[in-house]
């Protein structure tokens, strides 16, 4: 069973991806949301594999890919990145990595990679996005600008975890106008629950996030 220490700060995102590799065999000791947390746990656990976030509030995962190899020289550091970033797709290779895997992939694309660096020797060979995944990029960018300000405020909520109780204290309105915000979001992005809303945006980066 190959272990795997995940680390991103994205609470949607890494949650629904832990839930998939835990469903799919994979052993996960730590789920750390900082980068200082996600050393630790790569020294202490030496995993098989590290999925590391590009950003966190403590540091640029990037710059930390030497030390990481250093601390587990036999664990093997993919970075999660989005499709743009390519510089930094190509600085981590250059720092060691085994290789980097695009968010807008989806939980179920990145269990496929994850099973093949396992199953492989070597690293990932990861392809550039497809005309496909930019057209869906594009499209998903294309329904956010149709939110309000108020529905996109809503929306980063929802990648926060938070509920309607929590939203409406946080927004200063009344249950009724958050679920009436809530709905409308969904509607618009052509999705069907918030965990759903929540994933989505993460995956295309609809929503500010340093």
């Amino acid at each position: 069973m190959a272990s795997i220490v995940l680390g991103d700060d994205h609470a949607v995102f890494v949650e629904s991806l832990f839930s998939v590799l835990v469903g799919q065999g994979f052993r996960v000791p730590v789920l750390a949301r900082s980068l200082t947390g996600t050393i630790e746990a790569v020294h202490h656990h030496r995993p098989d594999i590290c999925l590391l976030g590009r950003r966190f509030p403590d540091g640029d995962g990037v710059a930390a890919i030497r030390h990481l190899i250093t601390v587990s020289p036999a664990t093997r550091i993919l970075l999660l990145a989005a499709e743009d970033d390519t510089d930094a797709m190509h600085q981590a290779v250059r720092s060691g990595a085994a290789g980097y895997l695009p968010k807008t992939w989806g939980v179920g694309k990145l269990v496929q990679a994850l099973e093949q660096v396992v199953n492989s020797a070597v690293g990932l060979d990861t392809p550039r996005v497809s005309s496909g995944q930019s057209e869906e990029i594009d499209e998903a960018h294309r329904l956010a600008a149709h939110l309000t300000a108020r529905e996109r405020e809503c929306l980063a909520l929802l990648v926060e975890g938070l509920d309607t109780p929590a939203m409406t204290l946080r927004l200063g309105v009344s249950t009724t106008t958050v679920r009436s915000y809530v709905q409308a979001l969904l509607t618009k992005l052509g999705v069907h629950s918030r965990l759903e809303a929540a994933t989505f945006a993460v995956r295309h980066h609809l929503i500010d996030h340093d």
